[in-house]
């Protein structure tokens, strides 16, 4: 790919020079731009499945597999959390750059602590949230302590969510809709929700939108369940 695209290159300068011949011009730059998009999405590709490859995911049971939702009992785990009042001109960019600072060393034992998937995001009454949960390895005991008095290490202790998955981008009101289409299936098998709905981002933002992965997670409540239904979920 990589000798393609210096060929092109070349090919584009010599042919540019040519001044007579404008239509040769043309589609040599057409061509310098295909080979450049073709050349992202290789690359692009290749990121997403060292993502996928590397990043340690929450554990989680498979209690039931609906149609268009799943139920998930997910394992207690840490979170490094970063919480803004509703209407706080900091953007998520913003949370992402402070609670990545942490794991990225500082923090007060100017420790590296490994990336996780997914990053999760929420609105509740009045706050705005971004977290990222913690390698498994990890506990309170050895976790150092941020630097930054803007993020929180919260433990969250097992959980039950429905889950719903999509791809591509994740703008407000796509999401918005999603999470209202999550919340009538579950109207419609009598489960109630138990909380605001999460969105959990894993793949970077320099992922293609139709390689990404995103879900909305909803809190519910306790419902019944055999442990012969339930299935393990290696992330």
């Amino acid at each position: 790919m990589l000798k393609l695209e210096i060929y092109c290159e070349v090919s584009i300068l010599n042919l540019v020079l040519n001044k007579n011949n404008y239509h040769v011009q043309f589609y040599s730059i057409l061509i310098h731009y295909i080979v450049n998009f073709f050349t992202k999405i290789h690359y692009g590709i290749l990121l997403a499945y060292h993502m996928a490859d590397t990043l340690e995911e929450p554990k989680y049971r498979l209690i039931h597999d609906y149609h268009d939702f799943e139920i998930r009992l997910y394992n207690e785990v840490i979170q490094a959390r970063v919480t803004r009042e509703l209407g706080d001109k900091s953007s998520s960019s913003s949370n992402f750059r402070i609670i990545a600072g942490y794991i990225f060393g500082n923090n007060q034992s100017n420790q590296k602590i490994a990336m996780t998937s997914p990053v999760e995001m929420w609105n509740d009454e009045s706050t705005t949230n971004m977290a990222f949960t913690m390698p498994s390895e990890y506990s309170f005991t050895n976790l150092p302590e941020p630097n930054n008095k803007n993020i929180n290490l919260v433990k969250i202790p097992e959980r039950l969510v429905a889950v719903k998955k999509f791809s591509g981008f994740y703008g407000s009101k796509k999401v918005n809709k999603i999470a209202l289409k999550l919340g009538q299936s579950l109207m419609k098998r009598n489960l109630q929700s138990n909380g605001s709905y999460i969105l959990a981002v894993y793949d970077p933002p320099t992922t293609l939108p139709f390689l990404r992965r995103n879900e909305i997670l909803m809190p519910i409540k306790e419902i019944s369940y055999s442990e012969e239904t339930v299935s393990e979920e290696l992330s």
